[in-house]
């Protein structure tokens, strides 16, 4: 096992040669215009102002529609690093909130997205997988695949809700 400290002599020698740190810049900017085309497309959901980075194991924004937001639950757009994929999660606003949703699925018939086995250590209650394999080098096509997706999960989840 190695120690913390070859593991940043490590971290240091990758950030020299400059790849991790282009993918890492773009991965955050593209996160960074998928937030606002979502702001800008459906300005009646709640955007969150700010994208949380992670520990470069995830980076989301929640996108909420006020249905859901009424619920205290919100829409995560989650980039997964190290799946490098696309996912969508819905959660609570607070644990209690998790937990009594996550029941509710959990305890129905209803087995169209994947619902985690547990609300111990997971901040999800249900969760999607929007794009398996995106394709950086169309940003558009990538934007509009996960722009269905998210659509399609959060109108299932709505329906399944009966909001």
């Amino acid at each position: 096992m190695n120690s913390f400290n070859n593991y940043v002599t490590e971290y240091k020698k990758q950030l020299e040669k400059g790849d991790i740190k282009k993918a890492y810049k773009g991965l955050i900017e593209y996160m960074m215009s998928l937030k606002t085309y979502f702001k800008n497309k459906y300005p009646d959901y709640f955007v969150s102002g700010n994208i949380h980075h992670g520990y470069m194991d995830i980076t989301y924004f929640s996108f909420t529609p006020e249905r859901l937001k009424k619920e205290k639950l919100k829409i995560a757009m989650i980039f997964n690093h190290e799946k490098i994929r696309f996912e969508i999660w819905l959660a609570g606003y607070n644990k209690k909130i998790q937990t009594k949703y996550w029941t509710l699925f959990k305890n129905s018939d209803w087995d169209k997205y994947h619902i985690p086995t547990t609300t111990e250590k997971e901040v999800s209650i249900v969760e999607h997988i929007v794009v398996e394999n995106p394709n950086f080098d169309d940003l558009d096509t990538l934007t509009k695949q996960i722009e269905k997706g998210t659509s399609k999960f959060i109108q299932d989840i709505i329906k399944h809700l009966k909001l």
